[in-house]
């Protein structure tokens, strides 16, 4: 559940909107994706708030079983009760990463390209 929250949050998104190869607008995720993202290091009470935002993404989303996932994400349409718990699942994956940004996507990134930097730097 750990890792499904992360995979959904805001950070791991924008992480993927920077590295994704694309067809026509489509994003091709791939293991260069996953394998360089910088995860988060949690105490263990963050990684348990991660896992029970995660799984209020999953309840939300079952309030509305019928709905596709398109359907639920469309950003004029998508129910109160998934973005509530998705804004919840952001703020507990920043709190992982010790920021609280309020989900500034221009900070994130960049906060996410500067724990990269710090994990591919060598002691050469």
């Amino acid at each position: 559940m750990y890792t499904f929250g992360v995979i959904n949050s805001l950070a791991h998104k924008l992480w993927t909107w920077q590295f994704a190869g694309r067809l026509k607008s489509d994003i091709s995720y791939s293991s260069s994706v996953y394998n360089n993202f910088p995860w988060p290091s949690p105490t263990p009470e963050q990684k348990e708030c991660i896992e029970k935002c995660a799984q209020a993404v999953l309840d939300a989303r079952e309030n509305h079983l019928g709905k596709s996932l398109a359907d639920l994400y469309d950003p004029d349409k998508m129910p109160a009760d998934l973005l509530s718990a998705h804004k919840a699942l952001d703020a507990a994956v920043e709190a992982a990463y010790g920021v609280n940004f309020n989900g500034d996507e221009e900070k994130i990134v960049a906060h996410l390209f500067k724990l990269y930097a710090e994990l591919t730097q060598s002691d050469l």
